[in-house]
Formats: C-alpha cells, structure tokens, sequence
C-alpha cells in the first residue's frame, strides 16, 4: 500500500511525499525512523484490484535472504544492537516487501521480544531450521557466533542450488524454443509446402508424410493439444503437492539413470551441512535431527532422518540407523558418522562429509554442463535434419525429375 504523508522534520520544516508499506502503522514506524513528525497519512485509492493482488506474490528471493543473513552476521559482530542492525539493513533492501518485513520484525524486538520469537512470526520467508538455531544462538549467549554459522551456511547452500539450477536453464530454454518454433513451421510453413507438393503429385518419402500428417495433425487440434499440455501440468503440479504425489516424485529423482547419483549426493551434502550447522548451533541431537527432516526437501530422506531420530530417542546410533539405507545412505556416510559419535567429533565429521558432497556435486555439475551441450546440439541437429529432409528431399526429386525429362 502507498500513503501520501504530511511531516514535520527536526528543525519544524513541513515535509510531504509517498511511503510504501504494508499497513498504516509500518507507515509511522517508518517516516519515524527517518526522525520526522507525522502531520498527517492517507492511504492513496485508485489502485486497480490487479494491481493490490500482486502484492499476494510478493516473495523474499533466496540471494536476498542470503545477503540479509551475512549482513545481520557483520553488523553483529561489530557489536551493533539488534535494533540498530534491523534498521540499516531495512533501509537499504530494495524489496519493499522484504523492508516492511525487517521493520515489522524490529518493531517486535523494540516491544521485547527476541529476535527468534520476532522472526517465527513470519514463517513463510524464515524457515524453522533459521529459528530454532537463532533461539538456541539466543539461550546459550553465542548469537552472533550462531549467526556467523547461518550466513556460512546460507552462502553455500544458494550456491549449491544455484549451480544445479543453472545447469539445466540453458537446455531447457534451447528445447521450449526449438519446440516453439517447431510448432509453428508444423502450422503455418508445412501446409504451403504439402499443398504444392500433393498438387504436383509422385510418390511422397515416408518422413514427409508423417510431417504433414503431423502438421494438419497440430493445425486441426492445436487448440485441444495446448488445452491438454496445460491440464496435464495442472494435473502434475497438484498430484506432486499430495503426500503421495511428493513421494512418486521423490523417488523418482532417485531413479532416473543419469540424475539419481546426482540428485543422492545433493541431499547427503544437505543433510550433513544442515545438521552440523544445527549441532554446532547448540540444539539438541534429537530436535537437530527432526528439524533436519523437515528441511531436506525429498521425503524418502526425510523418512529416513526421522527413523534415525526415533532410533536415537531409544539408545542407538545414527550411523547403525543409516546403514539400514544403504542405496539412501552410502556406506562411507555411515561409517564416518560412526566415527564421529565414537569420537564425540560428530559435528567435524559432519563438516567435512558436506565439503566432501559439495564438491562431489560441484565436479558431477561441471562434467554435465559439458555434456548437455553436445547432446543439445545432437538432438537439434536431429530434429532439424528431420524437418529439412522431409521438405527438400521430394522437391528435389521433384526437381530431378523435371530435369531429366
């Protein structure tokens, strides 16, 4: 929301203009930080209905949060007040959402509560696995050392997910294109082509007949077949939010031939950063592990994390809980693991199974990165060669045929 403002500075100047904020109250908290004197605040109406609705898609992206957390980390080592830290941050984010959120947040701390307490309230952007470490942080009087170990933690999980994600963004855009303009030829250029063809008559190769009985195909039912595709996603995208959906899906990705060593790795090196963090974080064995759980993003190994707690919670180990797991858990995991609760050194053990995944996952990106692009090339210059054959090759016949006669 926008309010037009009326107010007066330190020296009695009358100063007016617009704020953006989520209600009338972030509004004042936020031109008083700014040490003016609020005369007067209206609410600017006119706003278009669609306009207001998209502030329900508003979001906090991962890099924000990530440079919020090695922020807050910096400032609270320079031994900064909570309060003063909130406010230099807030003043500098550019996401509006994000910025009332922060000062919603030190509006909390000012009214006394902690920064963990403040910070659950907005569950949505700061996950419970941030929470519950910044509460223990809080108990134990090693706050800004907690988050020291948030900020590290934040950094390099963003660049894990970073660079899985940007492996497959260039293949995937040159496949929805070649797609895209695949369809359009099959529309708009197959149909001039077939036309002439059929009108000059002779024997049509076999690939050119299955192209322009693919293109009336498309050209009679594309309606219908950009309807199907669209339900066929909903479809998916509500399956995969069911318990049952998610779990199809999860072990899913640990099948696919070429992605399910991949995909293993990624979520040991998750569940050994995310639980050291935790441990070195002071929480508790039993809540590091279920607040793990809650976090790895795949429910087969969320399953196994929670049966591992509940074999904890009666007496035995983690490593004798994993070694059930053995396509889950690689036996080396189990093993150092066990070493590290001999040693009572599980956390340093844990430290360098991430380091060990993370760069395991790095290697494994880098080598497909390399491959995609031969494969992609590969397919298009099959799917092309397909197209330009099924059309040249009868009007060269054609042509020859002209020719000799």
């Amino acid at each position: 929301m926008k309010f037009n403002y009326q107010a007066r500075t330190k020296t009695g100047e009358i100063q007016t203009g617009t704020v953006e904020a989520n209600s009338r109250e972030t509004a004042i908290e936020t031109l008083q930080r700014h040490d003016l004197l609020v005369v007067f605040l209206q609410e600017i109406s006119g706003i278009p209905f669609y306009a207001r609705s998209l502030k329900f898609f508003q979001k906090v992206k991962s890099k924000e949060l990530t440079m919020f957390y090695r922020q807050l980390a910096i400032l609270f080592e320079a031994d900064v007040s909570p309060l003063e830290s909130l406010k230099i941050l807030g003043d500098q984010t550019t996401n509006p959402f994000f910025r009332d959120l922060i000062f919603q947040v030190e509006k909390d701390i000012k009214g006394g509560e902690p920064l963990s307490q403040a910070m659950a309230k907005h569950k949505k952007v700061f996950s419970s696995f941030y929470i519950n470490v910044i509460k223990a942080g809080e108990a134990t009087g090693k706050l800004h050392d907690v988050l020291k170990y948030l900020a590290d933690h934040a950094e390099r999980d963003y660049n894990l997910t970073h660079k899985v994600k940007g492996a497959f963004i260039y293949p995937i855009a040159i496949l929805c294109l070649f797609l895209v303009v695949g369809t359009l030829m099959m529309i708009y250029v197959v149909p001039s082509l077939s036309s002439m063809l059929i009108e000059i008559g002779g024997e049509l190769p076999i690939t050119t007949k299955i192209l322009i009985g693919m293109s009336n195909f498309l050209k009679k039912w594309i309606l219908l077949v950009v309807l199907g595709v669209i339900g066929l996603i909903i479809l998916i995208v509500r399956f995969k939010k069911t318990e049952q959906g998610a779990l199809f899906f999860d072990k899913l990705k640990l099948k696919i031939p070429i992605f399910k060593d991949l995909s293993k790795k990624i979520y040991l090196a998750r569940f050994a950063e995310n639980f050291q963090t935790l441990l070195k974080g002071g929480i508790p064995i039993l809540q590091a592990l279920d607040i793990t759980a809650k976090v790895m993003g795949n429910k087969v190994y969320e399953k196994i994390v929670l049966d591992a707690r509940e074999r904890v919670r009666v007496g035995e180990t983690i490593s004798s809980s994993f070694s059930a797991h053995p396509k889950e858990i690689t036996p080396m995991v189990s093993q150092m693991i066990g070493v590290g609760e001999k040693t009572a050194q599980l956390d340093n053990i844990l430290e360098k199974v991430a380091n060990f995944y993370g760069q395991e996952v790095d290697r494994m990106v880098a080598n497909m990165t390399q491959l995609i692009e031969p494969i992609m090339i590969l397919v298009l210059g099959v799917g092309v060669g397909f197209l330009v054959s099924s059309i040249l090759m009868p009007i060269y016949n054609i042509s020859s045929g002209l020719w000799y006669n």
